[in-house]
């Protein structure tokens, strides 16, 4: 997981097997719960495979905000927001 200047996280999953990667996106998510508020930044590239099991195993069961953004198809953005 990589922290940006502007508390922005994200992740790259280029390279890494489906498997792994879902693991890697329920851990880091289970970390950023931790920590209240936060923006994730999952970098997917091009698969709409893994897209799709991200979308149905990781984050379809939370109350996260997430999309994949229209300027970058190969990313979905997740936010949470505790009031």
């Amino acid at each position: 997981m990589k922290k940006k200047k502007d508390k922005i996280l994200s992740i790259d999953l280029h390279g890494i097997r489906h498997k792994q990667a879902l693991e890697l996106v329920h851990s880091t998510l289970k970390d950023c719960v931790s920590a209240g508020n936060f923006s994730l930044t999952i970098i997917t590239g091009n698969s709409k495979v893994l897209q799709d099991r991200i979308f149905n195993e990781c984050l379809e069961s939370t109350n996260f905000t997430y999309f994949i953004p229209s300027w970058n198809m190969g990313q979905i953005l997740v936010e949470n927001v505790v009031l």
